[in-house]
């Protein structure tokens, strides 16, 4: 008897041993860890990113963590590599650790609409094949408390090693969709890491919703660590999409309104239903919408059969997709509130035209400048009449001409000595003939903000 109760406590004892607090056992850690770690790859990108109101942009340096998901060199990555205003390029990703790494220049494709998540795909000479990758199994559901551990890297100094850490769900979310909350930050090293259960299945990936400022339409969490679980990436492995195309070769269809969300205290203010709405605050001249009569101040309340229901301004991205995928020169129709009566119109989309991000620059090396040309979206932003002309400064070379004369980004140049500046024609033409003069001063008359004056600039012969 006594040899039986001691067999079963030295049972339990290596039970315990073997269940770490987490709800892992030691096991299956390592088996994970194991099955996974091949699959985690180190992406290295340089990022543009732009301001949408100066046009001036920036190229920073970035890395992020991959997971392979095809033996082909599909590749899977955290969405923030490619969020509103910033574009990544020049993108390598180094496959394989110590003597058996081996670096790969990688295409971005289009990213999906419905999850933040990118999806590139890994170039070479030769076709790729039996790569490690990532296995998901689909239709798990998940409970609060539910134990996870997730693989991911670690930082530069610690040689990107590949590392995990556990953790439960925190909570769950049912709309829009089931959304499955971590009870734990995570390191940036972790995010899009693929996640497993105590079962060892792999059921999904770290990652974090766009803000509204990032681009955020219909799913907006942000702020706050999340499972992707497989149901909602594994169509894009299955049959990943096309290359992505370069903003500036898009095109989308364009009302040509800026708008704001018919909240419930404007919807109070003005006698209206609390049924939500797009409010016209600003008309683009000439636009389609303006062409057929729309005004600020209408609430348009029906784009082309689809009701709109705005009520908070993450929610206006929604109008903006629908307008932008409805088709260049399409007639919508489009139901509206005037003065709390309602009306119906046909408008014709056109193109969106060149935005600042588009927009063509041109790079002085005489004075030390970048500037570039005034879009429609500018002129709106910075409340720019029509008769303003000229080139906005997108950047400043330190310790250059202009830098010492006091010049800085978003100042508007409309003359360069002797020369008024329309386009960016105009001020290469003036900077060539200033060059052939070689004048030992030079002025600029300018706009900052709503006053104008002159700069004097010094060039250096």
């Amino acid at each position: 008897m006594l040899s039986s109760v001691l067999g079963t406590v030295l049972v339990l004892a290596q039970t315990c041993l073997a269940q770490t607090g987490d709800g892992f056992t030691q096991e299956t850690i390592a088996q994970v860890h194991a099955r996974l770690q091949p699959a985690i790859c180190v992406i290295t990108y340089t990022s543009e990113v732009s301001n949408p109101q100066s046009g001036e942009s920036t190229k920073r340096g970035g890395n992020a963590l991959g997971l392979l998901v095809s033996p082909t060199g599909l590749l899977m990555a955290p969405g923030h590599m490619q969020v509103e205003n910033s574009e990544p390029f020049n993108i390598t990703v180094a496959v394989g650790q110590g003597d058996e790494e081996k670096e790969y220049v990688a295409k971005l494709l289009k990213k999906p609409d419905d999850v933040n998540v990118c999806l590139l795909q890994l170039e070479s000479e030769t076709p790729l094949r039996g790569l490690p990758y990532a296995r998901f199994t689909s239709g798990v559901e998940l409970e609060v408390g539910t134990p996870l551990m997730v693989v991911g890297v670690l930082s530069e100094p610690l040689d990107f090693a590949r590392g995990i850490f556990t953790c439960r769900v925190g909570a769950i979310l049912d709309k829009p969709r089931t959304t499955y909350c971590i009870d734990r930050a995570v390191r940036f090293g972790f995010v899009g890491g693929p996640v497993a259960d105590a079962q060892g299945r792999v059921i999904g990936v770290v990652g974090f919703d766009l803000a509204v400022s990032e681009g955020g339409d219909l799913y907006v969490r942000s702020g706050h660590p999340l499972v992707y679980q497989t149901s909602l990436f594994k169509k894009y492995i299955d049959t990943p999409p096309g290359e992505r195309i370069a903003p500036s070769d898009e095109e989308h269809a364009w009302l040509g309104v800026f708008t704001q969300p018919l909240s419930d205290d404007l919807a109070e203010y003005w006698g209206l239903k609390h049924n939500g709405g797009i409010v016209i605050s600003t008309l683009v001249p000439g636009a389609p919408a303006e062409q057929v009569g729309l005004r600020r101040g209408d609430v348009i309340t029906n784009f082309a059969g689809t009701p709109i229901r705005a009520k908070q301004d993450r929610e206006v991205r929604g109008f903006t997709k629908l307008v932008r995928e409805a088709g260049i020169g399409k007639a919508v129709t489009i139901k509206l509130l005037r003065d709390g009566k309602p009306m119906e119109v046909e408008v014709t989309l056109g193109s969106r035209p060149k935005s600042a991000r588009d927009a063509g620059e041109y790079e002085d090396p005489l004075f030390g400048i970048t500037v570039r040309e005034i879009t429609t979206d500018v002129r709106i932003l910075l409340n720019l009449a029509d008769d303003v002309q000229g080139v906005i400064v997108r950047r400043v070379k330190s310790g250059g001409t202009a830098a010492l004369a006091g010049l800085r980004p978003g100042i508007i140049v409309m003359n360069l000595g002797d020369f008024p500046i329309t386009s960016l024609d105009d001020f290469r033409q003036a900077v060539g003939k200033i060059a052939a003069e070689q004048p030992k001063e030079v002025t600029a008359f300018c706009r900052a903000g709503s006053a104008t004056g002159f700069f004097r600039l010094e060039p250096r012969w």
